[in-house]
């Protein structure tokens, strides 16, 4: 089975190249394939003939989205949709990563995959845009929605919760939004697992458990021994351009009825990553 990563350079896209270094593997960066330009990914898939596509490449800055939308529904909607095109063209399946963004946030219990969608962000809007060409274009495709993301090899939480703590005594830090840390390894392996299953359709995957980010900063903290001041703040006083889901637990259910392996706690996963770093 033939395998093609687009956004293999990124956080997630790099993690997931490691852990699909056995197989026959085409690891294209968005220089190699940029996948906003429809006929440029028609003439690589006919080049290259995958049978599993599994879509990385996406803009995730969610503040930057708000200010470069044509950009953010290039790559979040029209990128996904020119995937979907030329799949189908060849007959192969896509996996695409999508993001908790696609709700609203408002619920106070864990996301199913066929709840009210409703996004407030530029982000979340083009993300569900590049969903919803997918499941009209395709029959065989997986979603994977998955939410606050950290790996090795890319900016997040975590790095810049360490990075800020050097030189400040005090952080301030939201207290408002709960949700599932997710490390990228993690993800991979879950990734891998659905390459040779025909269980397609929409999925929620991220690490088990959940906090908030002012908790998982105190966590973070407490693990490394480092001494600093945590305060919580609200999401208005942070006053960040986009808005954030106020909860972004999602439900892996669907994920274990259809005999999935379920992710370990982020506590557990953090303890590796830390290690890494």
């Amino acid at each position: 089975m033939r395998i093609l990563v687009t956004g293999a350079n990124g956080m997630l896209g790099t993690d997931l190249c490691e852990i699909l270094k056995d197989e026959d593997l085409i690891a294209a960066s968005h220089k190699d394939l940029d996948i906003t330009d429809l006929e440029m990914v028609k003439s690589k898939f006919n080049e290259y003939m995958p049978d599993v596509i599994i879509n990385c490449a996406a803009m995730t800055n969610v503040d930057a989205c708000e200010t470069e939308k044509d950009l953010a529904y290039s790559l979040n909607a029209e990128g996904p949709k020119n995937l979907a095109l030329a799949t189908k063209e060849i007959d192969g399946t896509l996996i695409h990563i999508s993001t908790d963004y696609v709700f609203k946030g408002d619920k106070h219990r864990p996301l199913r995959e066929n709840d009210e969608i409703g996004p407030d962000s530029v982000y979340g809007k083009s993300k569900l845009q590049g969903e919803e060409a997918i499941e009209n274009i395709l029959d065989k495709y997986f979603i994977i929605r998955t939410a606050w993301l950290y790996g090795v090899h890319g900016p997040n939480f975590i790095k810049k919760m360490l990075e800020l703590s050097e030189n400040h005594d005090t952080l301030t830090v939201v207290n408002d939004q709960e949700g599932s840390p997710t490390f990228t390894k993690d993800l991979s392996i879950a990734i891998k697992e659905i390459i040779y299953s025909n269980k397609y359709g929409i999925y929620h995957v991220t690490n088990s458990g959940n906090t908030t980010w002012y908790d998982f900063a105190k966590l973070i903290f407490e693990k490394k021994g480092i001494d600093v001041n945590v305060e919580a703040v609200s999401s208005e006083e942070f006053a960040a351009p986009a808005p954030r889901p106020h909860y972004s637990v999602l439900s892996h259910d669907k994920w274990i009825k259809n005999g999935f392996t379920e992710l370990r706690d982020y506590k557990d996963a953090l303890d590796e990553y830390l290690q890494l770093l």
